[in-house]
């Protein structure tokens, strides 16, 4: 593994929150170490952040991440440290990554496993959210090389298209949020007051 195939802004050596199946809290792992061999079910997030006519925002990762390096994937995913709340860490990280402030809600949680090229292993119980963006995305570039407003309807179709442009657990979580959790997107949106964005 090169030397600039790790996360930037998240140190290898932050504390990970190590769970069971029924997220359960079970013990603490540096991040590194959870995504080695075959992996180690830790505790993650991943956040969709819509704009005011109902976008998607995307992100592509950045090449200097040691597990899918330049592919596309939803709008922020990472990990709570230690002792730290899955809002806060979601917050803490649209900052980081995204230069974004964003109010979420929280839709489900999952679990899942996926390996990358031998290099290493997500192996997560996933908190999904989703929230408005105020502002313009202003990425750190170790963390985003690339980011893109999508409508929700040809996301459907890129993912069926081609699916190999995009990120294991987007490929999971998306079908579901449309499917199951639509609504409830759309009815947390207008309840901060963004009712045209799905009219």
């Amino acid at each position: 593994m090169s030397a600039q195939s790790v996360d930037t802004v998240g140190s290898n050596e932050d504390q990970l929150i190590l769970v069971n199946a029924s997220d359960e809290v079970v013990g603490y792992g540096d991040k590194k170490s959870c995504h080695d061999n075959d992996g180690i079910l830790h505790r993650a997030f991943s956040v969709f952040l819509f704009d005011t006519r109902g976008r998607l925002l995307l992100q592509r990762r950045s090449p200097k991440k040691r597990l899918w390096g330049h592919y596309w994937s939803n709008s922020c995913c990472s990990h709570p440290r230690r002792a730290e709340t899955i809002l806060n860490a979601s917050s803490r990280r649209v900052r980081e990554e995204l230069g974004l402030s964003a109010p979420m809600s929280f839709l489900y949680k999952f679990e899942y496993r996926a390996e990358f090229l031998g290099l290493g292993v997500e192996h997560e119980l996933c908190h999904v959210l989703a929230g408005p963006m105020f502002g313009q995305p202003d990425p750190d570039p170790d963390e985003v090389s690339d980011w893109q407003m999508v409508d929700p309807n040809h996301l459907d179709q890129e993912l069926h298209a081609k699916p190999e442009k995009f990120t294991p657990w987007l490929m999971i979580q998306w079908p579901q949020i449309r499917t199951r959790y639509w609504c409830h997107v759309t009815r947390s949106l207008r309840e901060i007051g963004r009712s045209r964005v799905f009219a």
